[in-house]
């Protein structure tokens, strides 16, 4: 594949994933490659995946940190796909893995490890560090100013929330396009790409929704999500 594509599309190897096999599952994502070997197959960048809050976040931060040091050692890109996971994130019925609040403090940790963009869900809520300190409990650090003074309920204010975690945007911030849900993939996808821009975010991925479908439709897909990007008239907000 790198010998076939490497010189007409830039080439990025992901270097961990979960492995699937363990009984009961576990989503434990593990070294599979190196940087090393990814240079070696001419990649431009290198990606991996950080479950932050997850019991083996410790040891996936440092892993990823001595492989983005590595990849910059050797002129080459980094891209974090920068989740958060844990069961405690869900809570009374309200899912805050996708909270902007818990986001942009994992987009924070990705970028002070060396990722140059950052891969996040788009945020549909916010307050998780407030639902988890309830009850007198101690989670996290947290001051009622990240809701009345930095954002909003807004989804662009809550992606421009995740923005400023990447170092006021200095690292580039890509927004999931998300699973697919059939017809509406289309004008999901143009809107988190509106939104992700509008933010000050520099694009979008789009796996499922794009690729699981007929070509035609998947490309008109990614042709939706492009026109955005290309689009003068769409500008910050």
């Amino acid at each position: 594949m790198s010998r076939k594509y490497a010189h007409r599309i830039p080439f990025i190897v992901k270097i961990n994933h979960n492995e699937l096999l363990t009984y009961p599952n576990k989503y434990d994502q593990i070294m599979f490659g190196s940087v090393d070997e990814a240079w070696n197959l001419g990649a431009v960048a290198v990606g991996a995946t950080i479950y932050f809050g997850s019991d083996q976040s410790t040891r996936q931060i440092q892993e990823v940190a001595a492989a983005f040091e590595r990849a910059h050692e050797l002129g080459m890109a980094t891209i974090l796909w920068c989740y958060i996971r844990n069961n405690a994130f869900k809570k009374d019925g309200k899912d805050y893995h996708v909270s902007a609040d818990l986001t942009g403090q994992a987009n924070h940790l990705g970028v002070t490890i060396q990722a140059d963009i950052i891969k996040q869900k788009l945020p549909e809520n916010n307050g998780g560090y407030k639902a988890l300190n309830t009850g007198g409990s101690s989670y996290g650090k947290l001051d009622e100013r990240i809701y009345t003074h930095l954002t909003s309920d807004h989804p662009i204010d809550l992606c421009r929330y995740q923005v400023a975690n990447c170092y006021m945007g200095r690292a580039g911030l890509i927004n999931s396009g998300g699973e697919s849900k059939g017809s509406s993939d289309l004008a999901d996808a143009v809107r988190t790409a509106v939104i992700n821009k509008r933010a000050g975010g520099m694009g979008l991925i789009s796996g499922r929704k794009a690729f699981q479908r007929p070509m035609k439709e998947g490309v008109d897909i990614l042709h939706g999500i492009q026109d955005v990007y290309l689009d003068k008239q769409i500008t910050i907000a």
